[in-house]
């Protein structure tokens, strides 16, 4: 039973959306300009960067997994490519993302808890054992250490002899989503943003196929942001990658075709869609207006999305399905080219087996049995869906130009300026749940006494993963060659010593020696210190 009053009934719809975007009651044609909807294909890309859609190929079906050893995981990851997963989405545990080793007293109560366990290149042999990588695109939502698991992936194909240039997926390594939203970010602004320029350019070059980074306003969005603050903070954030690139000497002709996009997509139907059109539409004309970038495939906003988050919630979890469908039925027809779909129960706990496949099954059916996916952008032309595209992007817009007059994204992330925001809007949304504003079915309306998380299945976790992992990481520090390893490690510290050299081939080196995280992070810890968080948070 829900601790907060309920109101005799739901609120009146809403007018107005949580973006400040006015809701009209009915649109007619002449609030909408044909000479911005255009084609799919066709600059600005309102409606698609492909002109066959899903006809051409579909989404890349994903599901975020990874628990306890690697073992363990590579055992769900074979499970759900046997019932159809098309790509694998890896999950790692907080040791790994904050550059921790198993042996580190702060890792011990966290390993292998929301991710696998991941702290050198023996345990990415042992989560990539009988998987074809030339064939698997895999994505890694990893930030803080993602330059160094990008090298693991690599030392991982080099093992397996799959050539570098076969290699398809993304690494995360958005870390300046990391310093407002998240968390897991452990150096300095600064030597981050040349940390990633040399993963982008290193990758442009060895791994061509695979996405070097993805710019993510998931995490914003889950922090409280609106639709259009979630889409603005993103471009803003990606505006900067490409002003370091460039900086960098780097091609933005080249780098831009392997900028991809992430974001979480909530239950507002039209303003989840009417985002991705805007976003999509924006990006292509930064690109060609203030870049001057004439390549398509340079102007294309390729992104994908996790449907769910923190608009799942635990009571009467089987809701949950119905919050995942309609989530995935926006992605879809917002033109989403990777989609993660949330199990019913990740408001509480690690997904089941049975749920997992659940969430699978959702992307499945919605691809091949509801043919929302046969036409191009259905919904294109629809006089509300227009406007409200518009709309979306003037808010957009504006909240960028903000961020622009403070002094750049860059300055408000050092200063804590989008930090104290995001926080005043993820008080403004719990204060509206809490006082049944924003309506939550079977939470804060439409809940019965006595009502509690009811599931068939509970996850468990190993309760010997922890020790298992410091066997296993032992046993790699035994055998391992230390002069090997401490002459790579001295090697990537001269590097970083120097401020242009790209540190990526002396990671690599490092992974093939068996270095472990942990080391890693701590040398480069020595060159760069630490991020400390402004002093007004």
């Amino acid at each position: 039973m829900s601790s907060h009053p309920q109101p005799e009934r739901p609120p009146r719809l809403h007018s107005v959306n949580r973006s400040g975007i006015e809701i009209p009651v009915s649109v007619g044609p002449d609030s909408v300009d044909p000479s911005r909807i255009g084609m799919p294909g066709q600059y600005p890309y309102t409606r698609g960067i492909f002109p066959d859609g899903y006809q051409g190929r579909l989404w890349t079906f994903r599901q975020y997994s990874g628990f306890g050893t690697a073992e363990e995981s590579n055992a769900r990851y074979k499970f759900l490519l046997e019932q159809g997963q098309t790509g694998l989405s890896v999950a790692l545990d907080l040791p790994t993302q904050c550059g921790l080793d198993p042996s580190d007293p702060m890792a011990r109560p966290e390993i292998g808890k929301v991710g696998v366990s991941l702290s050198n290149l023996s345990e990415a042999e042992i989560l990539f054992d009988g998987l074809d990588l030339s064939r698997i695109s895999t994505s890694f939502t990893i930030n803080g250490t993602a330059a160094i698991i990008y090298a693991m992936y690599l030392a991982v194909a080099d093992k397996q002899n799959v050539p570098r240039s076969k290699l398809t997926g993304t690494i995360q390594n958005d870390i300046l989503k990391e310093y407002v939203a998240r968390g897991t970010w452990i150096f300095p602004v600064r030597p981050s943003m040349r940390l990633i320029a040399d993963t982008i350019l290193y990758s442009n070059d060895v791994s061509p196929r695979f996405n070097p980074i993805s710019i993510a306003g998931a995490h914003v969005r889950d922090a409280g942001a609106t639709a259009a603050e979630e889409m603005a903070y993103t471009i803003a954030n990606g505006l900067a990658y490409v002003d370091e690139l460039r900086e960098r000497g780097g091609d933005i002709e080249k780098f831009a075709k392997r900028l991809s996009f992430f974001f979480y997509v909530h239950m507002d139907f039209f303003e989840e869609i009417a985002k991705f059109r805007a976003g999509r539409r924006l990006w292509a004309r930064l690109m060609k207006e203030r870049y001057g970038v004439q390549d398509p495939k340079a102007q294309h906003f390729r992104f994908g999305v996790v449907c769910g988050g923190s608009s799942l919630v635990a009571p009467q979890p089987y809701n949950n399905v119905v919050r995942v469908t309609v989530e995935t039925m926006a992605a879809v027809l917002g033109g989403a080219q990777s989609i993660f779909t949330c199990a019913l129960d990740e408001a509480y706990q690690i997904p089941t087996e049975f749920s997992a496949e659940l969430a699978l099954r959702t992307q499945q059916i919605i691809a091949y049995e509801s043919g929302i996916a046969n036409s191009v952008d259905p919904l294109g032309g629809s006089y509300f869906l227009e406007q409200h595209t518009e709309r979306m992007e003037e808010k957009i817009e504006q909240v960028m130009a903000e961020i622009d007059e403070y002094g750049g994204v860059i300055r408000a992330i050092e200063d804590g300026w989008i930090q104290l925001r995001l926080a005043e809007r993820g008080l403004e949304r719990k204060l509206a749940i809490d006082a049944g504003e924003q309506v939550i079915v079977g939470q804060n309306h439409f809940a019965r006494p006595g009502d509690e998380t009811k599931i068939g299945d509970v996850f468990t976790l190993d309760p010997t993963v922890a020790q298992r992992a410091l066997e296993k990481f032992q046993r790699v520090l035994d055998t391992r060659s230390q002069a090997a390893v401490d002459a790579s490690l001295a090697k990537l510290a001269g590097a970083a010593a120097k401020d242009r050299e790209n540190l990526m081939p002396y990671l690599v080196d490092c992974c093939h020696a068996y270095a472990t995280v942990g080391e890693m992070v701590a040398c480069l810890k020595k060159e760069w210190g630490e991020f400390k968080e402004p002093v007004n948070l």
